[in-house]
């Protein structure tokens, strides 16, 4: 079903991690690239010509030399670079990943035993000293679809990293780049999406459990519905702006907010991730997770609070002390985030954080105050209510592979393959 290889076996070893990663508003785990992979060496020579063997080396000789030379230019962009050198390189990076699956998909094409011909290896760029190596091209179309979605995620936090307005002073992020980055992030949830139910089930049991934990099913799972989480953030911080927004419509989007960080923590927290990169990522998530609650039970509070009983009167000062204690809890985890290695740091507050940092405790403090003046302390619930249910509005674009690309005609099939199907492949 294909080798598998990787230096050193010790996966749990401590990744090389840079001092600091600057401003983060979308967290990216460091990207894995590919390495070169000389397929003149397999032995796809006895059944492919030589013209579609050059075909499918250039393009990905060309993703391994862009990926190496400008990955860390990705990952660390400033805000000044996102029209200059930042974008460029994500669109031209993002287009030969798009070339090259078309034309790799026709190792797979029909379950074709082609699939098992080359060792393909990849490395996290972070993690120079241990990569990943599998002969399935299966492996390699995981790895695709991984990598389109970090740039996609890379590209959504150089749109959210605020600007300075034109007085120098005030933080913003354009109405466009909010409502470009939702679209974004649903594109990038439809890679991931597409990665876990379509590609996940072509790797043999074996080759899934050998897999990276970049990788995991969990891991990719977490990352899609983080995207769809800072994707529902964003129509908060947009119906915060809107005088039409109700506090039910927050509310609603608060909620799901919450839903999506909640299934990421379910996804990641049994995975081994306690070194390198997994530890940073465990921490945001959680993070996270934590702010969607202190943001879900404000709301839920406010909401409350426009009953006419002394029971909802009493149950919104419970859910605003829980947001309360939410919010100071979550500014402590943003803390840990930014000083665990690699070290970063949130950008100026801007949109949701910025209204709610000042919001949740002016709130909390005078609601509190106004409602145990008129009840007794009797009448004030000391546990929190429970949040309403909503199911998910924002849903990953649905993505489906590429057709195998027009290049695989039949004259460049040399042999038939359909008394070849090795199925354990070529050790």
């Amino acid at each position: 079903m294909g080798c598998i290889g990787s230096t050193p076996k010790d996966s749990g070893g401590n990744r090389r991690r840079p001092g600091s990663i600057g401003e983060v508003s979308v967290y990216v785990p460091g990207l894995r690239i590919p390495k070169p992979v000389d397929f003149s060496q397999s032995s796809l020579g006895d059944y492919l010509s030589k013209n579609i063997i050059e075909r499918i080396s250039a393009l990905r000789t060309r993703i391994v030399v862009m990926a190496s030379q400008e990955g860390p230019t990705i990952t660390r962009a400033k805000r000044k670079s996102v029209t200059q050198h930042g974008g460029s390189t994500l669109a031209n990076l993002l287009q030969a990943l798009e070339d090259y699956l078309p034309v790799l998909l026709g190792l797979v094409k029909d379950g074709s035993h082609l699939q098992y011909k080359v060792q393909f290896v990849w490395m996290n760029q972070e993690d120079e000293k241990e990569e990943t190596t599998m002969s399935n091209a299966w492996y390699e179309v995981l790895s695709v679809l991984h990598l389109m979605s970090m740039l996609l995620l890379s590209k959504a936090n150089l749109l959210l990293l605020p600007r300075s307005s034109s007085d120098g002073h005030q933080q913003r992020v354009s109405d466009e780049s909010r409502r470009t980055s939702i679209d974004i992030f649903l594109k990038a949830s439809g890679y991931l999406d597409c990665a876990v139910k379509h590609v996940l089930p072509q790797l043999p049991a074996e080759l899934r459990r050998n897999l990276p934990v970049d990788l995991a099913e969990g891991v990719l799972r977490a990352l899609s519905l983080q995207a769809l989480g800072q994707g529902v953030d964003i129509q908060i911080g947009m119906a915060i702006d809107s005088a039409k927004a109700t506090p039910a419509v927050k509310r609603r989007l608060a909620c799901e907010m919450l839903k999506c960080w909640q299934q990421a923590q379910d996804n990641i927290m049994n995975l081994p991730l306690a070194n390198g990169w997994g530890e940073i990522h465990h921490l945001l998530v959680k993070w996270k997770y934590v702010e969607a609650k202190a943001v879900a039970y404000y709301y839920h509070g406010l909401i409350l609070d426009e009953g006419n009983t002394e029971k909802s009167h009493g149950m919104a000062v419970a859910a605003l002390q829980a947001a309360d204690e939410y919010f100071k809890e979550s500014k402590k985890l943003c803390e840990a985030f930014n000083t665990a290695p690699p070290l970063s740091r949130n950008p100026p507050l801007w949109g949701t954080m910025k209204y709610l940092s000042e919001k949740i405790p002016k709130d909390t403090s005078s609601k509190v105050r106004i409602n145990r003046d008129l009840y007794t302390h009797e009448r004030i619930m000391e546990t929190a209510p429970t949040l309403p249910e909503f199911s998910l509005a924002l849903k990953p674009d649905e993505y489906q592979l590429p057709l195998v690309d027009s290049s695989w005609r039949t004259e460049n099939i040399k042999v038939t393959q359909t008394h070849s199907n090795h199925l354990n492949g070529d050790k």
